[in-house]
C-alpha cells in the first residue's frame, strides 16, 4: 500500500473500530463475548449498550475525530477556535454523525462544551483537575497525526493543543502526543514504532514537568495491557495491546 492508502486505512479503521465498540461500551472486559463473536450485531443474549442505535453507527469519538479532521482541512492548521465551533456543531446539531443524532456524550466533554457555550476560550474550557483524565481527546486525535507535515516537536505541540478544548490536564495531553508520534512512526513503517515514539518524546520533553508526568503516570516502558476503563492512560494501553 502507498502512503495515501495507509492514511485512508487509519481513518476508516478509526470509524469502523469505534462503531464496532458501540454495542459493548461500558461492559467490563470479562463480560464481553469471546473475541470471535465480536461483531456489529452482538450475539444473542448479550445486553447491548445503546440498543436503539443502528449497528455500524460510530460514537462521539468518531464524530469528534471527523470534526478535528474537518477543521484541519478547512484551516490548513490547528485552529482551536474553529475546532471548538465544530465540537459545538456536533453537540448542538448532530454534525459529523451518520444520522444527525448525538446518542451519547462523555461527562467531561459536555462540561467543556458548556464552558465554551458560556464564552470560555477553547484553550481554557477543558477541565484540568487530576480526576479530569478521561480518554476523549485521545480517542479523536488520530487525524492530526495523519494530516501533520511539521516536525516531531510541532506535532507534539499540536497534540497537546488539540486536547485543551475538552481535556486540559497535562496527562491527557501527553497521551495524545505519544499516540500521535506512535502513529507517525507506524505510518513511516518503523518496526518498533512505540519504542521510537517513546524515545523521541523523552528527547522533546527533556527533564521538565511533562517528562516527570510521562515517567510517573504513563510509564511507557510498562507494556501491560489496559483494563477497559475510560481513564486516558488505560485507553492508551488498550490501543497498544490491540
Amino acid at each position: 500500500m502507498d502512503r495515501q492508502d495507509r492514511i485512508a486505512g487509519g481513518l476508516f479503521g478509526l470509524l469502523i473500530g469505534d462503531a464496532l465498540g458501540v454495542p459493548y461500551e461500558f461492559h467490563p472486559p470479562d463480560a464481553l463475548p469471546p473475541l470471535e463473536q465480536i461483531e456489529m450485531q452482538p450475539p444473542a443474549g448479550f445486553r447491548r449498550s445503546h440498543p436503539t442505535v443502528p449497528p455500524g453507527t460510530w460514537s462521539d469519538d468518531g464524530a469528534l475525530a471527523l470534526a478535528l479532521l474537518d477543521s484541519l482541512l478547512t484551516c490548513d492548521r490547528l485552529d482551536l477556535n474553529d475546532f471548538a465551533l465544530k465540537i459545538r456543531s456536533w453537540y448542538e446539531q448532530g454534525a459529523y454523525t451518520p444520522d444527525g443524532i448525538v446518542f451519547d456524550a462523555g461527562v467531561q466533554t459536555v462540561n467543556a462544551i458548556q464552558a465554551l457555550q458560556q464564552g470560555l476560550p477553547p484553550y481554557r474550557s477543558g477541565p484540568a483537575g487530576e480526576s479530569d483524565n478521561g480518554n476523549g481527546s485521545l480517542m479523536r486525535v488520530l487525524p492530526l497525526a495523519l494530516w501533520h507535515t511539521g516536525d516531531d516537536r510541532a506535532l507534539v505541540a499540536d497534540a497537546h493543543m488539540q486536547s485543551l478544548p475538552t481535556h486540559g490536564h497535562l496527562r491527557a495531553q501527553i497521551c495524545c502526543a505519544l499516540y500521535c508520534l506512535w502513529a507517525r512512526y507506524e505510518l513511516a513503517g518503523d518496526t518498533d514504532a512505540w519504542a521510537a515514539a517513546t524515545n523521541r518524546l523523552r528527547e522533546i520533553y527533556g527533564n521538565g514537568q511533562a517528562r516527570i508526568e510521562l515517567e510517573t503516570h504513563i510509564r511507557p516502558d510498562d507494556l501491560s495491557g489496559g483494563e477497559g476503563k475510560g481513564y486516558v492512560v488505560d485507553t492508551l494501553r488498550s490501543a497498544r495491546w490491540a
